[in-house]
Parts: C-alpha cells; sequence; structure tokens
C-alpha cells in the first residue's frame, strides 16, 4: 500500500484542531522514534526508511516497526509503507542491531491524531509538535493502492483545503532532516 500524504506547516493549530474535533475525537500520543539506516547510509541515500516507533498513550504503549519503500510520487513524498505491531520494542532494537544496522536519528513526537472518513476514504489527520522543533505541522493520510494515489492526493489536499491550509504551506521537509539539522 501507498502512504498518500501531504505535510504542511500550520499557522493556527487552535483553528484547525476545532475543525477536525468536528470531524472526529482527538487520540492523544506521543511518539518516541528511532530510525536505522545501515552502517553505509545506504537506505536513507535510497530514500528508504526503516523505523521503529513506541507510542505511548494514556491507557497504552504499543511499538510498531515500519518500513518505507522511496517515494513513488516526487511532489508529495508518497511512499509505499509496510507496518507490523512489535510485542517487545527492545528486543526489536535488538535484532536491527544485531542485523548490522544502525541508529540513524532518534526524536519524540508529539501527536493528536484524528481519524475520520472523507471523500469516501479513511484519513488520518495528525497535528504533530517536535519539540526540537519551531512550530506545528499538519500531516493527512490516507492508505491506496499505487493506482488510486492521484485521486487519493487530491482529496487529501481538499481536506487542507477545508482545513484552512494552502499549497504555501506544504512541505516535504522530513523531520528526521530537520532534527538532524537542529542539532547541527
Amino acid at each position: 500500500m501507498i502512504e498518500a500524504e501531504l505535510k504542511a506547516r500550520v499557522y493556527a493549530p487552535e483553528a484547525v484542531v476545532r475543525q477536525l474535533e468536528e470531524r472526529a475525537q482527538a487520540r492523544v500520543e506521543v511518539y518516541h522514534d528511532t530510525y536505522f539506516d545501515r552502517p553505509d547510509g545506504s537506505l536513507e541515500k535510497a530514500g528508504q526508511e526503516l523505523r521503529l516507533r513506541t507510542v505511548h498513550g494514556p491507557d497504552s504503549t504499543r511499538t510498531v516497526l515500519t518500513w518505507k519503500a522511496a517515494a513513488v510520487d516526487e511532489a508529495s513524498g508518497s511512499k509505499p509503507e509496510h507496518e507490523t505491531l512489535v510485542e517487545d520494542a527492545e528486543a526489536a532494537h535488538a535484532i536491527l542491531r544485531g542485523l548490522g544496522h544502525v541508529v540513524l536519528i532518534e526524536f519524540e513526537k508529539r501527536c493528536r491524531n484524528y481519524e475520520f472518513t472523507a471523500h469516501g476514504r479513511r484519513m488520518l489527520a495528525t497535528l504533530v509538535r517536535v519539540p526540537e522543533l519551531d512550530g506545528t505541522f499538519l500531516e493527512v493520510e490516507t492508505l491506496v493502492e499505487e493506482s488510486d494515489l492521484t485521486a487519493a492526493l487530491e482529496d487529501v489536499h481538499a481536506i487542507l483545503t477545508d482545513l484552512g491550509i494552502g499549497p504555501e504551506d506544504l512541505t516535504q521537509e522530513t523531520y528526521t532532516d530537520a532534527v538532524a539539522a537542529q542539532r547541527g
């Protein structure tokens, strides 16, 4: 499946929260993301991502292993995505290191997730704050087959427009790059 996603900087987060809360109840979570690469950096060079994410919610904690292939749409950065739940986060970290992967970067994301249906699709809108970065970001995504990517991105863009997010607010900068740049 392809993660059809657009990301934007949000300059009026309170207004966006109000609008999203009309669509769905917020799920507030803190993500601890660890990105892995091969020692030669070949995953990053190929535009691929290998991530272990531990999600802390108010009532539970879960860990998800994700691999994203290179982008299939340069304009949006949408990528094929494969995820699975991991029972033991420490064991997963040990397995990835044991397979020769090294930690590329680790950071925290504070998220307000809203799941809803729009344009006949299951959508996930996530307001994101990364403590090390200035500002608030909004990601809107849906999972689709590659043949449906263009139409899905149009639907995602329509959601952003409804939320008052314009094309000038869109960004393709990744959190990994932004955090790495902030750390110097």
